[in-house]
């Protein structure tokens, strides 16, 4: 029963959200609503189970507070800083507009968490100065769709909590050692960006600017600094939590394991880099109740979509797990026997594809919870298997043609989408895919 609720699921998310264009938490809410029927007498109980765990599960507050937070920065200006100091740092290298923005859209993609959001914010500053570095409109368009796609590869990100949501995920592995997983095998991916920077650089004969055209790195650093204060909202809670002073602090009888856990690193990175965008920004704070209130009213229609997205995808997986998917899997996977490596491959193929319709959360919410379980039941550890999971759904920025991230770069330095397509594939969507299985495989360690 749980293999026939999975297809259910995953065919009114296609069908809801490809066929009808409709939003994805729409298509969450009806793929719920149509699973559960399946428990026959035990339905209204599921519905409650369901609905139960995702309202008390905390990964629900960190997307939509990672979300607020994106809007908070904006807003304030923290971001147009950060990328100034990025600028001075790499402004003196051949091919610098590509790599500030290979930097830029994975430093603000840990903040931003979507792809599209991230290439667009990331490429309309670093794509007109492409341009001017004599860039082919097509290949430029191609980097900046590659580059913005980080944001669903490196932790924090709203596909980290979709993850995390899965009940078996969060029965098996913390939210730290995932978060630092992530941030290795995310690594693996930036190098892959700079790599492919190196090679459009080298055949199209990029030259670098004049120092003279750029600030210098203590003028942009003078005016920007405190920006990069926004990360120790991520940095204490990690320190505190995993490593020496988290040995440290359980060591000490008055504090101890229990101490360690009541500290939800979910909960406290958004809500900490949220206070600290504040105090970064507190000239543009709105001083009024009014004012302040109509400050977080523009904010809302950024959330409500991955909001709903989240919280049915959450409950939909315990329903799954209630109905036996897992049971299912493993008694699948036993019968077919397929060798690892192509088990593994197989799903970085068919994750990948799907990731082409949809986006990288909408493709997790899809069919991340049965990838997740294929790969355990095929005896990947589960933090490997969630990680090579989120791995493959991050080639949904680089999947034509139905990726928002390709028209928006193509728009930005007026290149023609179509042409970016094979690039695309070729040069970002496959390769990942390889990252992926190597890290599965355990070539490349995380």
């Amino acid at each position: 029963m749980g293999i026939i609720a999975l297809v259910i699921f995953v065919s009114v998310l296609v069908f809801w959200s490809v066929k009808l264009k409709r939003n994805l938490g729409e298509a969450a809410l009806i793929g719920f609503l149509a699973i559960v029927p399946l428990g026959g007498l035990n339905a209204p109980a599921l519905f409650m189970q369901g609905i139960g765990f995702a309202s008390t599960f905390s990964v629900l507050y960190a997307a939509i507070a990672f979300v607020f937070m994106a809007y908070v920065i904006d807003k304030f200006g923290i971001v147009e800083r950060l990328l100034a100091i990025l600028n001075s740092l790499v402004g003196r290298l051949p091919g610098a507009p590509a790599i500030m923005d290979a930097v830029g859209s994975s430093v603000m993609g840990t903040l931003s968490g979507g792809d599209s959001g991230n290439t667009a914010a990331t490429g309309s500053i670093t794509g007109p100065w492409m341009l001017r570095n004599k860039w082919n409109k097509e290949i430029a368009a191609t980097v900046l769709v590659g580059n913005g796609g980080m944001a669903s590869a490196l932790p924090p990100t709203s596909s980290m909590f979709i993850i995390l949501g899965f009940a078996p995920v969060a029965a098996a592995i913390t939210t730290g050692e995932f978060f630092i997983a992530l941030l290795i095998a995310g690594a693996y991916q930036f190098m892959h960006r700079l790599i492919m920077i190196g090679y459009f650089v080298k055949k199209q004969n990029i030259k670098a600017f004049p120092a003279e055209s750029l600030n210098p790195l203590s003028v942009s650093l003078k005016d920007g600094w405190t920006s990069i204060l926004i990360y120790l909202g991520a940095i204490v809670p990690l320190v505190l939590t995993i490593g020496p002073l988290a040995d440290f602090i359980e060591s000490v009888p008055s504090l101890g394991e229990e101490a360690l856990d009541s500290i939800d690193i979910v909960i406290w990175i958004p809500t900490l880099m949220i206070a600290i965008a504040f105090l970064l920004g507190r000239k543009f704070v709105p001083t009024s109740i009014s004012g302040l209130f109509e400050f977080i009213r523009k904010s809302i229609p950024r959330f409500t979509v991955i909001g709903a997205l989240i919280f049915f995808a959450v409950a939909s997986s315990e329903v799954l797990t209630a109905l036996g998917l897992s049971d299912n899997i493993a008694q699948l996977m036993g019968a077919v026997d397929t060798p690892k490596w192509l088990t593994l491959l197989i799903i970085g193929i068919g994750v990948t594809a799907i990731a082409g319709p949809l986006t990288s959360t909408g493709t997790l919410t899809a069919v991340g919870l049965v990838s997740y379980e294929i790969l355990a039941a095929s005896g990947f550890s589960p933090l490997v298997s969630a990680v090579v999971v989120m791995t493959f759904a991050s080639t949904s920025a680089q999947m034509p043609p139905a990726s928002g991230s390709i028209y928006i770069a193509s728009g930005i330095v007026g290149a023609r989408p179509e042409k970016t397509f094979v690039m695309l594939i070729f040069y970002y969507a496959c390769p990942v895919i390889l990252i992926g299985w190597l890290i599965g495989m355990g070539i490349l360690p995380i």
